[in-house]
């Protein structure tokens, strides 16, 4: 739905794009029929509600884009009936966890200038249990991960940690260049428990990509920059945003460096010394009831 809004608003026409998909769930498969088809929407999201790992409705489709927000750590996946299977090219995914066969089934799908955006947890970023890390290298070094995005928490409904965005291109303008950018300070609380992204968020990051893509982006410490295929390699083929884009830089106060440790060690004494008060105080109430410490 959000695709086909998407062309609208650039003066496309919505009948000139496919939509396929795939779930396991029936319940689900009949919501999505019936959420598309009365927004005149045609989707192809095969004959009957499936497992797309054990039963993929579109073997052949290769698809120019591909959004997912698969199941976090799904196991009991199929892996031990899959072994096999031509979508493991960078490597057999665990048993335990799906995160890379989600993602490697996507790659496998794209159309040869396809690109994907895709949301996994964390850990995917520099696990390296299980052959994860392998796969991760593996994909890396074909030149697929054109950017990752590190997002704040509270950002679903249904989990609360903070999650990545993986950009897989086929085709990167940028050769052997990937794009970090560390977005978990970006957003706004909707209430307690949940935040969103203001449109202007969302427009630096997209713009921060478009920059990126055109060779022209100046890298800002703390937000994003640029890394070879080989800066990675050095890392231990981990993405972790933080690891490339640095610690924001601090303004400068103006106040000199001796002057400035000379105040923090004396704050710091009084911080000490009141602890030490409140120690004692504890080591007393704890004593007149008959606890010592």
């Amino acid at each position: 739905m959000q695709s086909a809004r998407f062309v609208k608003n650039h003066s496309g026409n919505i009948n000139n794009i496919s939509i396929y998909g795939q779930d396991a769930n029936p319940t689900t498969w009949k919501l999505a029929q019936m959420n598309l088809a009365i927004r005149g929407i045609e989707p192809d999201l095969g004959n009957y509600a499936a497992d797309t790992f054990l039963n993929d409705r579109h073997p052949t489709l290769r698809a120019d884009y591909i959004m997912a927000n698969s199941p976090f750590y799904l196991s009991n996946w199929g892996q031990d009936k899959l072994k096999d299977d031509v979508r493991w090219k960078y490597g057999i995914p665990p048993a335990g966890n799906a995160n890379f066969a989600w993602l490697q089934h996507m790659i496998y799908h794209l159309a040869p200038n396809g690109k994907i955006s895709m949301v996994l947890a964390n850990d995917a970023l520099s696990t390296q249990s299980s052959g994860e890390g392998e796969i991760r290298k593996n994909i890396i070094e074909d030149d697929l991960v054109e950017g990752i995005v590190a997002m704040p928490t509270q950002l679903f409904y249904s989990v609360t940690i903070p999650v990545t965005l993986w950009f897989i291109t086929k085709g990167k303008k940028q050769k052997g260049k990937t794009l970090f950018i560390d977005a978990r300070k970006m957003g706004y609380m909707i209430d307690r428990k949940h935040r969103d992204f203001t449109d202007e968020d969302i427009v630096k990051i997209a713009d921060t990509f478009t920059a990126f893509q055109n060779g022209i982006l100046e890298g800002v410490k703390g937000f994003c920059a640029v890394a070879t295929t080989q800066d990675i390699a050095k890392q231990d083929y981990i993405l972790t945003p933080g690891r490339y884009v640095g610690i924001e830089e601090q303004e400068d106060d103006g106040e000199p460096f001796e002057e400035k440790m000379t105040r923090l060690i004396s704050e710091f004494s009084e911080m000490f010394a009141k602890s030490h008060e409140l120690e004692d105080e504890i080591r007393k109430k704890l004593g007149a009831i008959g606890y010592e410490i």
